[in-house]
């Protein structure tokens, strides 16, 4: 594809109020992420093709088609009433691969999947085949018909398309349907799942259509004012409906949905210049990074509701962290990146999508994990097919996050860097090449196992311009050029560059133990291990003989250890001095004491204690994994 054609998932217009702007193109070559969108695209987007044609979605466009030129509603439908959405978000994998590289397979499923899309739709622009083919009244259930969500997500995919191909097909339907909602959704009309408002905006962006923006900014104003019926047993917060999104001071309710509102609220913000909104999420933002997140970035600690929990609720063990909680993260953070400039955002986002995001696919890319918990015991649970306790599984009833991991690794590259009016700004680091306008960049790394990171001008403008580098908050000490650089911050040169001209990021990866604040309680006592941005797991696979749940590390040295037997060559392990922990007086009987005289703990002698990173566990099978681990009170 020609760079001209080639865009960001986010496009602001000219006149957003945004600090940062996408760079005309980035892309990842070989390394760390090169491997998994290798695998994205030769494994993950075929199998997802397979699978979403299998669950009756395609099926499902079919016999939408036939009944929407007969108007004879009543066809079976299969599948959850938001299975379109799996067809739309498969479809926007396909075409940002279509970008990176263009390919005949690929260019063959897109159309047919778009061409029974287009023949799906209704005459006056509607498109929902649950709705078509059952025959309720449109609109009569915005709480849980996902109408709109499923429209948002077809937005999207439109975008991709024509954006890294050049197709119109989807745009077409995308805009037909958003002209046919401005102008028969009733006003207090509010989907239960918010995802419609991001599509709008992006529409807005890509065809200048204001009315889109407009009514993307009313789904944002009309929500917490109670409007969407209840049903079942949740409350209004599940659905976003409690408190104005003005007027929130953190995020709660369905974790998905508050990061897909919050990313919507973020564009509408944007492009309307509405700073006092952008100030409203950004509390929220810091709120819930302060209170909510787990350390792997992963989001909501409440398998009921898939939900957040209170301040600091953030059990291991129960952590729900949903996959595409962790990529809704990945997506609002982006966002206030581009809005701010400021780094936390960055941080915030590398830590998810080496962390919440990839562990919800496997090495072999064949494989899914719905439910992502930093923590899973001896004898876990395992009736739940989204139990972490069973392994990753091959596909899911309720299949939203496959296809959502595949459409976020095709556009990857699109995150690695930013540009303003004066310079460009490094976020992501991953061997590739940048583009921003008539400044191009080569990148040669081998993180996040190491921490050298080479960035190479080879075009540049003859004139001074800044290159900002981003330094993670746990890099330290860090250095660029041999001078020590601050973390958590931007690293700045401005100077006029020549083709040629080096700069040498050192981020001085190496192990270390991580705490967690008090009020964590259920981590008091424990430690984790991290190296650079990855956080790594004791796994039952590399502890014959004992049980992951006895393990207590024993001190703070940490060391790199050699390849892992099952993982990749280029894992690289950490060892630590551990001990085994047991209790003379526990017989398996009730397991409390008297508090006055607590049990003397008995140590079975020394162990070394080898941690893997998170994303990459319940490769070796499925069994008992723990990201936090007490540490040894001698």
């Amino acid at each position: 594809m020609s760079d001209e054609r080639f865009s960001s998932v986010v496009a602001p217009r000219p006149g957003a109020a945004v600090a940062l702007r996408p760079v005309t193109r980035g892309r990842v070559r070989g390394g760390f992420w090169g491997a998994r969108q290798r695998v994205n695209r030769e494994v993950t987007i075929p199998l997802g093709g397979e699978r979403v044609r299998d669950s009756g979605a395609f099926g499902n466009l079919r016999l939408a088609a036939r009944g929407a030129r007969r108007e004879e509603p009543g066809k079976e439908h299969r599948g959850k009433v938001f299975a379109d959405s799996d067809v739309y978000k498969w479809l926007e994998a396909v075409a940002w691969e279509r970008g990176r590289a263009e390919d005949d397979d690929l260019a063959r499923a897109y159309k047919e999947a778009a061409e029974l899309v287009v023949a799906a739709q209704c005459a006056d622009g509607y498109l929902h085949t649950h709705t078509q083919l059952t025959g309720r009244r449109r609109y009569s259930d915005l709480a849980s018909s996902h109408e709109l969500y499923c429209a948002g997500h077809l937005m999207q995919a439109a975008v991709a398309g024509r954006r890294a191909t050049g197709d119109h097909t989807l745009l077409e339907v995308a805009t037909r349907f958003a002209d046919h909602l401005v102008k028969a959704l009733p006003p207090e009309a509010l989907d239960g799942h918010p995802e419609v408002e991001m599509g709008l905006a992006e529409l807005h962006r890509e065809t200048g259509g204001r009315p889109y923006l407009d009514l993307a900014a009313r789904f944002v104003a009309v929500r917490g004012h109670a409007l969407i019926p209840l049903k079942g047993h949740h409350g209004p917060g599940y659905r976003q409906d409690r408190v104005p999104v003005r007027e929130a001071t953190t995020v709660e309710g369905h974790a998905v949905r508050a990061m897909y509102l919050a990313a919507g609220a973020t564009d509408v913000a944007v492009e309307t210049s509405d700073l006092d909104l952008l100030a409203a999420l950004e509390r929220q933002w810091r709120d819930m990074v302060a209170t909510k997140t787990y350390l792997t970035g992963g989001l909501g600690s409440n398998w009921y509701g898939e939900a957040f929990g209170g301040h600091h609720e953030l059990a291991p063990d129960t952590a729900y962290c949903e996959t595409c909680a962790a990529i809704g993260s990945v997506q609002w953070s982006w966002r206030m990146l581009l809005a701010t400039g400021q780094a936390a955002y960055a941080d915030l986002m590398e830590r998810t999508l080496y962390n919440a995001v990839l562990s919800g696919i496997s090495l072999g890319g064949d494989r899914f994990f719905y439910v992502n918990a930093l923590r899973v015991r001896a004898g876990a649970d395992r009736d739940d097919l989204r139990a972490p306790a069973r392994g990753r599984q091959d596909w899911y009833g309720t299949a939203c996050c496959p296809p959502n991991v595949m459409r976020l690794l095709s556009s990857l590259d699109h995150y690695l860097a930013t540009q303003d009016g004066d310079g460009v700004q490094l976020h992501l680091y991953a061997p590739g090449t940048v583009r921003a306008g008539s400044v191009l960049l080569e990148v040669e790394t081998g993180y996040p196992w190491t921490g050298r990171v080479e960035v190479v001008v080879r075009q540049a403008p003859d004139r001074p311009w800044t290159l900002s580098a981003r330094i993670p908050a746990w890099a330290d000490p860090a250095g660029v050029d041999g001078r020590p650089a601050e973390p958590g911050a931007y690293h700045r040169i401005r100077r006029t560059w020549r083709a040629g001209d080096r700069v040498v990021i050192d981020l001085g990866i190496r192990p270390r133990l991580t705490a967690a604040v008090p009020r964590l309680d259920v981590a008091r006592g424990q430690v984790a291990v991290e190296r650079g941005p990855l956080v790594y797991c004791l796994e039952q696979a590399d502890h014959p003989g004992v049980i992951v749940d006895d393990l207590c590390v024993a001190g703070p040295g940490l060391a790199d250890g050699t390849a892992v037997a099952g993982l990749p060559a280029d894992v690289v392990p950490v060892i630590a001095r551990g001990r085994v922990h047991v209790h003379r007086e526990y017989d398996g009987g009730f397991p409390y004491r008297t508090a006055a005289a607590p049990p003397e703990p008995e140590h079975a002698g020394p162990a070394e204690l080898t941690f893997v990173p998170y994303y990459a566990w319940a490769n070796r099978g499925a069994g008992p994994m723990t990201v936090w681990a007490p540490m040894h009170p001698r």
